[in-house]
């Protein structure tokens, strides 16, 4: 098919084709990005945590005041949570992977004399058993001996007399911490230090324990050191327990706990898979409301092709009467109509490809997002070639189908 007469045609009709191509362009460009960004929060979404998530459930109980005997409590805690059956091991910790109700973190430094630490770590405490319970795999070196464990409150009182020796001296780290501290070397035996220059000595590497928080700090940036907490540190019980048999081992839990101190006030009860949901709460509903907006501007964009091509159509009906009158076919017809959108949607998408580049550009500046990957650029001008020609094929039809004597005569 000959440009030539569409183009002189679009050239009569110049306002409202530039209309459409810049509603094509916006469309684009917004949809690209759009489309990327629900990417981008379904890849976050996706993170491994490390742990055996369909396999935990987590028990947080508010502390009234400052027990004296709150070591000896959570003792008697543990030791009755993993009297109830099916309750397969138990143990305390100050938080877990992707969670909003702490975030303990400090500044991990590979020289005592650093300005600056070398990267921001998660700090994950707990008794005997706590990775074992959270299902992380350690995949280097031992877990902590029971000798190594010091209790919360010794440990912030050696950190305020500036005593190290009454700190734990060892620490385990993860796999990609690890990487990111010694590439490509050996971990365990090395030192690492935090605050003051305290000095850890690095005995174990995990295979993935996410942090809590902050991801944008390096999401498996976790360390974790042997320090026993209690309730009244603000610590939560962790058990681990068959998938089918969480909600019953929470109620049963639950049960125990108020057996034991029925004046206690739980704050948290729930299975890790709430937890994470719970985390990820916003992540799903930006990703809802992008789509919403990417439907939003595909239909909004499809009704403007159908109602500008309809408007084509009743403007024509002399020229596409006289044109049915010198030999050309239904096909013809439709086929022009067709080759008309084609052309106009082509201009919106290079338009819009620029706009989304730009528009990408200042999300990168702005909001820290990676770069625009090109496979956006080739989909999105697949699927708006592909909506424009099923949304100009009806008005398209009906222009085909005018016979050429009611056309001539409608003059």
């Amino acid at each position: 098919m000959e440009l030539r007469p569409i183009f002189s045609t679009l050239r009569r009709h110049k306002t409202t084709a530039w209309l459409l191509i810049l509603e094509i362009a916006l469309t684009c460009a917004i949809v690209c990005n759009a489309v990327f960004l629900i990417g981008q929060r379904l890849q976050r979404m996706d993170l491994p945590s490390g742990i055996a998530e369909h396999e935990l459930v987590q028990i947080q109980l508010g502390p009234i005041g400052k027990n004296a005997d709150a070591k000896a409590q959570s003792a008697t805690d543990l030791a009755a949570l993993r009297q109830i059956a099916g309750v397969r091991q138990a143990a305390m910790t100050n938080q877990m992977p992707f969670s909003c109700c702490s975030d303990s973190t400090g500044s991990i430094m590979l020289d005592p004399h650093q300005q600056q630490g070398t990267a921001q770590v998660a700090e994950f405490m707990g008794g005997a058993g706590l990775l074992s319970t959270l299902g992380a795999e350690l995949v280097e070196g031992r877990d902590f001996q029971p000798s190594e464990y010091v209790d919360f409150d010794a440990a912030v009182q050696a950190l305020h007399d500036g005593n190290a020796r009454g700190l734990p001296q060892e620490i385990i780290l993860t796999r990609g911490l690890a990487e990111r501290l010694w590439p490509g070397q050996e971990a365990l035996g090395r030192t690492v230090y935090f605050g003051d220059a305290l000095p850890f000595r690095v005995i174990g590497v995990v295979a993935s324990l996410a942090r809590p928080k902050q991801l944008e700090q390096g999401v498996q940036y976790s360390t974790v050191l042997p320090i026993r907490m209690t309730v009244a540190d603000g610590s939560s019980y962790i058990l681990r327990t068959a998938p089918q048999d969480r909600e019953a081992i929470l109620k049963a839990a639950v049960a125990k706990l108020k057996q034991l101190d029925p004046n206690r006030v739980v704050l948290v009860k729930r299975t890790y898979d709430d937890a994470r949901r719970e985390y990820f709460a916003g992540d799903r509903a930006m990703a809802g409301i992008l789509v919403g907006v990417i439907l939003a501007l595909l239909t909004v964009t499809a009704l403007g092709i159908v109602g500008l091509a309809s408007f084509w159509v009743g403007q024509r009906r002399r020229t596409i009467g006289v044109r049915r009158a010198l030999g050309a076919t239904r096909g013809d017809i439709l086929h022009y109509f067709q080759a008309e959108n084609f052309l106009l949607a082509s201009f919106g998408i290079a338009l819009g490809m620029v706009l989304a580049y730009g528009i990408n550009l200042f999300l990168m500046l702005h909001y820290e997002l990676p770069r625009l990957p090109g496979i956006y650029f080739p989909v999105g001008a697949l699927v708006l070639w592909g909506i424009g020609q099923l949304a100009v094929l009806g008005p398209a039809l009906r222009a085909a189908n005018v016979p050429p004597v009611v056309a001539t005569r409608s003059v």
